[in-house]
């Protein structure tokens, strides 16, 4: 159910995010009409005692006289946060005067007339208190990977789902394409289904992209999006007429999450990245995939480069920044750096002592985090 605004908050999505009971649906009309009147009032005592008539109908589910309530779903009603639309009263019942107390009524009246979106994704800024699952802050403090669909953690090399999801939520409208150069496990084509994006993604290693596809078909696909794998080398894939079927061109977001190089041994292939011989060959390999799929990305959107470090020799190899600057080395603009924490490997993990030890004695410190690195293609 939406409203004729194609507002954010629809009955599917508030039930993914377990939010159905912390919800209202208004009848849109009365409610702006009501938000009218009071902010018409001639005293600012006039118009709390107004706003808390309102706030007391909100709270407790009312239906007044003035039909503000409407659960009649086939009339022009709106969803609305309650505990959103309680602040924002509250604002108004704090106001020291009357020019303040109408500002957040006016304020509150837009948020629910109209939208506001910029060219890169479907935020409603009016309403941007609402969107409290996008992250904002430069350090991620993840508890655990999402296990909600059909996400699985059989494969060694994937990342945590919250990763796409959050990237496709800020850098993405429903209905535009995402590529993945490394496909992996499918995690960012399962998010791609799950936020309404269409996803292609790119996989080297044939069985891991049989697997993938099969788990991928699994969750549902509602928004009735593309999914498509293709076991191709991402340094030579020619993606021309792939994108041509689908009558496109360019892609909205570019996702990369290279093997950190030979941490994990993904294949025998002498292209996989995981065998490069050494750090600059991989540099190397990692720059042609730049070069190579940077072509069907759309000018002035995003890229998401999510990258660790490594040791070698007792040496720590800062591998993120490494590859920082071979994508600075093309034209990209660098838009922020994220770093969220890590667990490590799942051997790792079941090594604790051991390798707290072995850092005690190597006078190093153990990795606990990665680099989620964003950039914008120049539209130059």
């Amino acid at each position: 159910m939406k409203t004729k605004n194609n507002v954010q908050l629809t009955l599917e999505n508030l039930e993914a995010n377990h939010l159905t009971h912390n919800v209202i649906i208004l009848n849109k009309e009365k409610f702006i009409e009501v938000l009218s009147d009071i902010a018409n009032l001639d005293d600012l005592i006039s118009i709390k005692n107004r706003a808390v008539i309102l706030k007391d109908i909100l709270i407790n589910n009312k239906k007044d006289q003035q039909g503000l309530i409407n659960i009649d779903v086939n009339g022009d009603t709106i969803l609305l946060r309650k505990d959103v639309l309680i602040t924002e009263l509250n604002q108004i019942l704090k106001s020291q005067t009357i020019t303040r107390a109408r500002y957040y009524l006016d304020r509150l009246r837009n948020s629910v007339q109209k939208v506001k979106t910029s060219k890169i994704n479907d935020i409603n800024l009016l309403r941007w208190k609402e969107y409290d699952e996008i992250i904002t802050d430069s350090l991620w403090i993840l508890s655990k990977r999402d296990t909600s669909g059909v996400h699985q953690g059989w494969y060694w090399g994937n990342f945590i789902p919250q990763i796409p999801r959050q990237m496709m939520l800020r850098y993405t409208k429903k209905g535009e394409w995402v590529l993945d150069a490394f496909v992996g496990s499918g995690t960012t084509l399962i998010e791609c289904r799950r936020l309404g994006r269409n996803g292609i993604g790119i996989e080297l290693n044939p069985e891991v992209a049989k697997k993938a596809k099969e788990i991928i078909e699994k969750e549902e696909n509602r928004f009735n999006v593309v999914s498509e794998v293709i076991v191709k080398d991402s340094r030579t894939v020619e993606l021309k007429e792939i994108l041509k079927k689908y009558n496109i061109k360019e892609v909205q977001l570019l996702i990369m999450h290279p093997p950190y190089h030979d941490i994990i041994k993904f294949s025998k292939d002498i292209n996989d990245l995981s065998n490069a011989r050494n750090t600059e060959e991989f540099l190397k390999m990692f720059g042609e995939v730049v070069d190579n799929l940077t072509t069907y990305l759309e000018k002035g959107r995003y890229f998401v480069l999510v990258i660790g470090d490594k040791y070698s020799k007792g040496e720590w190899i800062p591998l993120g920044f490494y590859c920082m600057q071979e994508v600075l080395k093309r034209g990209y603009l660098l838009k922020s750096i994220i770093v969220k924490n890590f667990e490590g490997t799942r051997g790792k993990r079941n090594q604790k002592e051991l390798w707290r030890y072995r850092a005690l004695v190597g006078g190093f410190y153990i990795f606990k985090h990665e680099y989620i690195m964003l950039f914008k293609k120049n539209r130059e």
